[in-house]
């Protein structure tokens, strides 16, 4: 290849990315921002059900949550709080103790060892700072259980006395 050609090459090379270059559009400085403020999300949404009926008879109590405009998450203190989206975890309550425990997964809340009788748990959505946004309560009866000397019978077999 002759030099005048390799130099010819070389600058149309050259030019062709300098066009491109000139082509591109200064990137758009008025467009939205990727993430929400947090002053304009939604406020959370605490859904929660209630115990699942079949645990339930054996005295194990399930309750299953959901959260809107949120996320729960294992997040605490104040630079966590400026986070969009929002994040947070749940404060459970269960028959007015006094303590409460945190409860920072998307996780079922299962309870064992409540005595039968009429219970309730609160649920209340906290910013990692603790601050509360929002709040249910799930109201229950954990049954007697059956006494485990009774004699079970079925089609097949009997009980003699």
């Amino acid at each position: 290849m002759s030099l005048a050609f390799r130099n010819l090459f070389v600058f149309a090379w050259v030019g062709f990315f300098c066009l491109a270059a000139f082509g591109q559009e200064e990137a758009a400085t008025n467009h939205p921002p990727a993430i929400l403020p947090l002053e304009s999300e939604l406020p959370p949404k605490l859904v929660a059900f209630a115990p699942l009926a079949e645990p339930l008879a054996r005295g194990v109590v399930i309750i299953q949550f959901r959260i809107e405009h949120a996320r729960i998450m294992p997040v605490f203190g104040k630079a966590a709080a400026d986070v969009s989206p929002r994040l947070g975890h749940l404060h459970v309550t269960v028959d007015d103790w006094k303590g409460t425990w945190a409860h920072s997964s998307e996780d079922p809340i299962i309870l064992v060892g409540l005595t039968p009788g009429i219970h309730k748990v609160l649920l209340e959505v906290a910013d990692p700072t603790h601050q509360i946004l929002t709040s249910s309560t799930v109201r229950f009866i954990v049954p007697e259980k059956k006494s485990s000397h009774a004699h079970h019978m079925d089609d097949i077999h009997t009980v003699k006395p």
